[in-house]
């Protein structure tokens, strides 16, 4: 694993610890926000550990108010646990930690059980439709989020992700840069 992946990734779940250290209503905001910042380094990486970490607090921020008492402790003990694996360069057992907090999330309540993939799916395409605004193409976004390319269009297009690109330079100095790079007057 990539030390710049490996920094992020602690950081990442080290900040999911210190949001559900004290149980708080302002912890699902905070996980969103949290969730928002961690796919900026899913578009600029492109790793599956990222991905999954992004997926995984994602995961945590729609199933919040179902998670019981006790699976709260074990899902807190979890991320310490693999934060403490990943810092250690322990991956398999950091891997094994990660599933483990995938299965406290599924177990959340019958019905969360029945809906976790609606949710992880709906993770992924959130996420993808996210990557578009940063720049990734459909494919990419898709690609790495696990999903069709129909999937990710279905949701984007019904969305304002695919137009939210900034335009920084004008399009007349686009024009003039490109007429110059081809030698055209």
């Amino acid at each position: 694993m990539d030390a710049e992946i490996k920094k992020e990734i602690i950081y990442d779940l080290q900040r999911s610890i210190e949001i559900l250290q004290t149980r708080e209503e302002t912890d699902v905001e905070e996980l969103r926000q949290l969730s928002d910042h961690a796919i900026e380094h899913v578009a600029l990486y492109k790793d599956l550990d990222i991905i999954s970490v992004t997926v995984l607090i994602y995961s945590i921020y729609k199933t919040f108010s179902c998670i019981g008492k006790e699976d709260y402790a074990e899902l807190l003990a979890g991320l310490g646990k693999a934060k403490h694996f990943l810092e250690t360069n322990q991956f398999g057992r950091y891997n094994q930690a990660i599933k483990k907090l995938f299965e406290i999330i599924r177990r959340c309540s019958a019905e969360t059980r029945e809906h976790l993939q609606d949710v992880m799916q709906a993770a992924r395409i959130k996420k993808g439709t996210a990557l578009l605004s940063k720049g990734l193409s459909t494919g990419q976004a898709a690609g790495l989020m696990g999903l069709s390319n129909w999937d990710l269009q279905q949701y984007a297009g019904r969305t304002t992700a695919l137009g939210d690109g900034k335009t920084t330079i004008s399009a007349r100095k686009r024009l003039q840069w490109a007429m110059k790079i081809f030698g055209v007057r």
